[in-house]
Formats: structure tokens, C-alpha cells, sequence
């Protein structure tokens, strides 16, 4: 099976009001052109076997709340680090990149995290109003991104 060379992973828990962030960008950059242009896959965590989902990308993009971020969102490049979370169900960004680094010898993609401020995580809760702001920011950078597929482009918005 053939998959494209750019992948962004949006998750979070969708009954969990702005842990719904990552999985609703992915749901409205679906809605719109871009939606051939990447794959896309969304879980509620990052777990060991989604190293897999990024064998063969170029570039890599996961979209997560945050209740660390600051508004409207934060953009990085990640590099691959065995964190704590290495031994736990859930692993970070980081971490997802570190186990590719074992199981495959080809080079790794260029990895990006795009952390989404959330506010209320309670069960059965809607998204914020304020977090809704920042996921309409983050969908137009979602846009941009995807319109120019190329890793220097992509570094040029880190740290904004």
C-alpha cells in the first residue's frame, strides 16, 4: 500500500471538551482541498505501534492540546528523546519519533508538533470558545503547511 509522504496525526479524546483539538483539525482540514494532499490519522493517544505510521514520510505533523501552550498555538520541530513516557501507554510526540529510530534504518521524516492552548478537559464538556479561536489559527497554518509541503518552509514557522 502506498501512502503519501506527508502525515499529520491529530490526538486526543473527543469526549473530553479541548482534548478534542488535535482530532477536530484534522476533521476541518478534511472539509477542504487539503484533504488529498496528506494522510491523516487520529487516536487518543500516541502509542509505540503508531512509530509505524511514520516509516516512509517526509514530513510529520502532530497536532495536540495543551494546557502549556500559549495562545494561538506553538509550532516546533521535534527530535527524537526516550522519555518517561517511553514506558508508559502513552507516549509523547518525541518519544513515537525515538522508537522509529529502532525499528527502521531509514532516515526519519522531519517531525513537527503544533500544540493547540485547551481549557477544559472535563468529560462530555464542548470545546472552549477560546480554544475554538485558536484552532480556527491553527488550521489556517494547518493550510499553509499542506499548500507548501517542503521542510524549510515548514521551519520557517517555528517559534512563531
Amino acid at each position: 500500500m502506498t501512502h503519501s509522504p506527508i502525515l499529520i496525526f491529530g490526538y486526543g479524546n473527543p469526549s473530553r471538551g479541548d482534548d478534542a483539538l488535535g482530532p477536530e483539525l484534522l476533521r476541518l482540514l478534511e472539509q477542504g482541498p487539503e484533504a488529498g494532499l496528506c494522510d491523516m490519522v487520529t487516536d487518543f493517544q500516541l502509542q509505540i505501534e503508531h512509530a509505524m505510521d511514520l516509516e516512509g514520510r517526509e514530513l510529520v505533523l502532530f497536532v495536540d492540546a495543551s494546557v502549556a501552550a500559549l495562545p494561538p498555538y506553538e509550532f516546533s520541530r521535534l527530535q527524537p528523546v526516550r522519555d518517561d513516557s517511553f514506558t508508559t501507554h502513552a507516549l509523547s510526540p518525541a518519544a513515537v519519533l525515538s522508537v522509529l529510530g529502532q525499528i527502521s534504518k531509514a532516515a526519519p521524516p522531519a517531525v513537527y508538533l503544533l500544540t493547540i492552548p485547551g481549557y477544559d478537559f472535563g468529560l462530555g464538556r464542548p470545546i472552549t470558545e477560546p480554544a475554538a479561536a485558536h484552532l480556527e489559527q491553527a488550521c489556517v497554518l494547518g493550510k499553509k503547511l499542506l499548500a507548501i509541503p517542503d521542510q524549510e518552509v515548514w521551519e520557517g514557522y517555528c517559534g512563531r
